[in-house]
């Protein structure tokens, strides 16, 4: 019953991602009860992360850097998000605010090497001396640059690094390896990746199915969907934290998400968090006004009391 969900969901991908439907939002007049905070614009982060990288597409780096900072805004938590604002805003000239988005990525993801090169290009143009660390950190990855290392990426940013560092680059220009490294997985080969993954997770591949999912997150940011799976592909591996970790961003982005509900659920039940469990089913239940199968299933996971590995 699983795969068959699993699958229905990728067909509908597509169609989500079409439509904007993916945040899930309340809506409606409020009468004025809500706050003005409540009441302000509410942005798609996968939505703005694609207008981010048509514009980047287009050269237009200050309209990329306002769609990236809504992608920023709605999901913090997202690498991808503040690696696209640092590639906005170096093509913007603000070196500042690259810098800035650029320690934000490093921050979250320590071993991002497209992150730790922005920083490194942006650091060299504001002449901070800091930015021979980064080259440092690169080279060293380089020397190290074992299986699944992409060293032809790696040589190319680290010589980019190499060269602002030595006052080589020409100011004004962003990084043609960061850039070239955000849209490669855009569109059609985003489409692609996610849909292996489905397959991948189907047959219990999950460090491919993991490698796709991060392919596919490039190309569309993050996207509940995508985090819901990335969350039950490190469950299914048995790191519980990492799994809580993206089920709660995917919420974060949609917080009637119902994959990432159940999921979730699922996962305080291996815990032996009935109680939570039971929250997550509560949600589904007034989500689901007329039922539907996450409920259903997490209801069974509850009343089975089902634990890892069963």
């Amino acid at each position: 019953m699983k795969t068959l969900r699993i699958m229905l969901l990728a067909g509908a991908f597509a169609g989500l991602a079409a439509s904007g439907a993916m945040a899930a939002g309340s809506g409606g007049g409020t009468g004025g009860a809500a706050m003005p905070s409540a009441s302000g614009p509410q942005y798609d982060p996968a939505e703005e992360y694609a207008k981010a990288v048509a514009s980047i597409q287009a050269k237009d780096y200050k309209a990329a850097a306002r769609s990236a900072q809504r992608v920023t805004s709605a999901a913090p938590r997202s690498v991808d998000g503040w690696r696209l604002l640092g590639v906005a805003q170096s093509g913007a000239e603000n070196w500042k605010g690259a810098r800035k988005a650029y320690e934000r990525a490093v921050k979250l993801s320590p071993d991002d090497l497209a992150s730790r090169a922005g920083l490194g290009l942006a650091l060299a143009r504001l002449q901070d001396p800091k930015a021979q660390e980064q080259l440092a950190w690169l080279k060293a990855k380089a020397t190290d640059c074992g299986a699944g290392c992409d060293a032809a990426a790696l040589r190319s940013l680290t010589a980019e690094v190499e060269k602002a560092v030595a006052g080589g680059a020409a100011a004004g220009q962003p990084s043609a390896s960061l850039e070239s490294g955000t849209l490669i997985f855009a569109s059609e080969a985003g489409d692609r990746a996610y849909v292996e993954a489905v397959g991948l997770i189907n047959e219990k591949r999950y460090d491919e199915a993991l490698t796709s999912l991060e392919h596919a997150r490039s190309a569309f940011g993050p996207h509940p969907d995508i985090l819901t799976y990335q969350g039950y592909a490190w469950r299914k591996k048995g790191q519980f934290d990492r799994a809580e970790a993206y089920y709660q961003q995917a919420l974060a982005v949609a917080p009637n998400h119902r994959g990432a509900t159940e999921y979730y659920g699922e996962l305080k039940v291996e815990r032996g968090d009935t109680a939570g469990a039971k929250a997550m089913l509560a949600k589904l239940d007034r989500i689901c006004a007329y039922g539907c199968a996450e409920a259903e299933e997490l209801r069974r996971w509850i009343d089975v009391g089902r634990q890892p590995g069963t």
